[in-house]
């Protein structure tokens, strides 16, 4: 009987901790949930200077998602350039045409290659007879062409880095039947460092407006504690912790933030459709499958979450520094 009392009293104290703990996680939610709808509310109260203060901290995080954008379909254009994409590969010149395309089936297999194509000896001579004006010259060599067959090849798109294109014409180069390889790095390294310092201004203009974010939330959060000193002083006569003054002002910023981030979607989104007619045509007098690439979805949720968290840090310094001053008086 005493051993089943144990056991019974036992069952009975987990069902009481459980239901504690249950208890405990309604409480810290209901809690949560009254500070979001008080903070939601007093945003209501005055729309217009919600609005605004959304609007500001939209237009600040638009422009640095904006060039971010943009920077990326720079990099998806510049990857569709055939300009300088090529390695021209030139044979030795006992190679045959039928060599130079046995060795292009073979290159084609390599995962670093895209497309090769061949240029005959025959080819090769009459493309050089009409750009380089020695055609009687050449016309003394009678039936003997004095050049070799070329393969032209275009590396897959993620290869096109100068230390990757730099070991790709290496490893072409030591092939028995070549001759010579070449590809100009200099226009890649070139492209590579224009993008790279234009990538470093994109950081550091988000790094500049994402810190005024974090200071207008904090400006903003900061005139509401001030508006409602008074409720503080009362909450703190009556046992009102930190946390509890915190609460509000914390949603308060994150509301901010994910107002301003939904602003900046709005206007990244707008901007790119009244774009997109304009680069389509252009795009199609040139003759090129280019496609203006868009805010999506993720990149979305992104700047949601990127905004909300600026927000919450401007809102956390504001409101720490109110509750460090108030400690020290």
């Amino acid at each position: 009987m005493l051993t089943k009392a144990k056991r019974a009293n036992k069952i009975e104290a987990k069902f009481e901790l459980k239901g504690s703990g249950t208890r405990i996680l309604r409480s810290w939610l209901v809690r949560h949930l009254q500070s979001f709808f008080f903070s939601l509310g007093l945003m209501a109260r005055e729309p217009l200077a919600t609005l605004l203060t959304a609007a500001v901290l939209g237009i600040a995080l638009a422009l640095p998602g904006g060039l971010y954008l943009l920077l990326d379909n720079v990099n998806q254009l510049t990857g569709h350039w055939d300009k300088g994409g090529h390695i021209s590969v030139f044979l030795k010149t006992e190679e045959s045409d039928a060599a130079a395309e046995t060795l292009a089936q073979e290159l084609r297999s390599w995962n670093e290659i895209a497309r090769v194509s061949v240029i005959t000896r025959a080819e090769a001579l009459s493309e050089y007879r009409s750009m380089s004006g020695f055609a009687e010259v050449l016309d003394a060599f009678e039936d003997s062409n004095p050049l070799p067959a070329v393969l032209t090849v275009e590396p897959r798109l993620e290869v096109q880095k100068p230390s990757r294109m730099k070991d790709l014409v290496a490893r072409l180069s030591e092939l028995p039947q070549v001759e010579v390889a070449r590809f100009d790095l200099q226009w890649l390294k070139r492209l590579d460092a224009i993008v790279e310092i234009v990538l470093l201004g994109v950081y550091l203009l988000a790094a500049l407006l994402a810190l005024g974010v974090v200071l207008i939330i904090g400006n903003t959060i900061r005139l509401g504690i001030e508006n409602r000193r008074e409720e503080i002083e009362i909450a703190n006569l009556f046992g009102g912790t930190n946390a509890f003054i915190r609460r509000p002002f914390l949603y308060g910023g994150l509301l901010y933030g994910l107002f301003g981030a939904v602003i900046a979607w709005g206007i990244l989104a707008l901007g790119f459709a009244l774009l997109q007619p304009s680069v389509a045509r252009l795009v199609y007098l040139y003759g090129s499958n280019f496609e203006l690439v868009a805010p999506s979805g993720p990149w979305a949720l992104a700047l949601i979450a990127g905004g909300s968290a600026l927000g919450l840090l401007g809102a956390w310094v504001a409101v720490g520094r109110h509750l460090s001053t108030r400690a020290g008086d």
